[in-house]
């Protein structure tokens, strides 16, 4: 028998509850298995706008605290990212603790869809780190609550291209507003991560001519990309204070922090990785002090999550790419609202999701 867990009716910590309630959730999942060795979150955070979609992602982490976290955090940004972009979809996301390339098996993705189901489709998932469509296609025996599946099951198949290209756009509008020319061919440019969505994002650069450089923890993976797209690889954490015009997280969040601030030179930060920031408020506050144009994350990085929704009723490859090209414009509204009101691009960011969610409750 399957067991849905809401911590809001188990007591059981206090903490936990403290901290939904602090970020504004609505429901928090637990999942546990032991045939299969599952154990997964699944975070709720709000539903106004529709039912809440949003990746699974597969990571060893380093205890539950991190996962639940992890999970709080990236399904909030999955809010705003939908109501940025003008999605009738709410927040969420899942995470399933584990190795991905050691754990992961097809028992173990089929349990976690019998979880999602048992939700009444009030989650959506869809793949995210550590997972494929393949895994989708695992996912989708047990429930039709799930987004991602290959393009021959009448899905979308790997969201990453279309995520690149809406980092791509964003990342063309900051130069446009930081330099007035959204020509990136003379820039240099840091990608820091390039796993599928970095290395589609590497793609787009380099055929416009940019000088890329590239970090990756999988170095036969970065070593690969470097020969494809002729990129220079830099290693370690000599990235943070590279001379570069612009710097690109495609990987883990947090990597603008206390430490990182006072080492970048790079005139613009726009890239891929969800919840960049550290501490949004303190960070994306020294992020402006230091002259430095931030284009908020779950904004530029909204088009994978676009290229899912267009499944819901019937996938149109085209009209996602179309839609996800209006980042560009979006990220430019975001920008001249940071200036208008002497506020940090990413309250700028905020404050438009945040409209967008009052006017769909009242």
């Amino acid at each position: 028998m399957l067991e849905v867990k809401n911590v809001k009716d188990s007591g059981e910590d206090f903490q936990v509850i403290e901290k939904m309630s602090q970020m504004n959730h609505e429901q928090l999942v637990f999942c546990n298995d032991k045939e299969t060795g599952l154990k997964a979150i699944i975070a709720i955070h709000d539903t106004s706008l529709g039912p809440a979609l949003g990746g699974t992602r597969m990571w060893n982490y380093n205890c539950d605290n991190d996962a639940i976290i992890d999970v709080l955090r990236l399904s909030r940004g999955m809010t705003f990212k939908a109501a940025i972009t003008g999605l009738s979809l709410g927040g969420g996301k899942a995470v399933i603790i584990g190795d991905s390339s050691t754990q992961k098996t097809e028992a173990l993705m089929r349990k976690f869809g019998e979880y999602v189901n048992s939700l009444g489709g009030k989650y959506i998932t869809a793949e995210d780190v550590g997972m494929s469509a393949s895994d989708m296609v695992h996912v989708k025996k047990e429930t039709d609550f799930v987004t991602g599946i290959p393009v021959e099951m009448g899905g979308g198949g790997d969201p990453s291209p279309v995520t690149a290209f809406g980092v791509y756009m964003g990342m063309k509008a900051a130069a446009n507003y930081k330099w007035s020319s959204d020509d990136l061919s003379s820039k240099k440019i840091l990608v820091q991560g390039v796993g599928h969505v970095g290395e589609n994002l590497v793609k787009h650069l380099s055929e416009d001519g940019a000088e890329v450089f590239i970090n990756d923890i999988n170095k036969e993976n970065l070593q690969r990309v470097s020969e494809l797209y002729n990129t220079q690889i830099v290693e370690g954490e000599l990235i943070y204070d590279l001379d570069v015009d612009i710097y690109s997280p495609c990987a883990l969040g947090a990597t603008i922090n206390d430490v990182t601030i006072d080492m970048f030179k790079c005139e613009i930060i726009a890239g891929a990785a969800n919840n960049q920031l550290q501490d949004e408020d303190k960070h994306a506050k020294k992020l402006q002090e230091k002259g430095i144009l931030y284009a908020p994350d779950f904004l530029i990085n909204a088009g994978g999550l676009i290229n899912v929704y267009s499944e819901i009723n019937g996938y149109d490859r085209e009209k996602a790419i179309a839609q996800t090209r209006k980042i560009y414009n979006t990220t430019l509204e975001i920008f001249a609202k940071s200036d208008d009101e002497k506020i940090t691009t990413h309250q700028a960011a905020l404050r438009l999701a945040m409209e967008r969610i009052a006017q769909a409750k009242n």
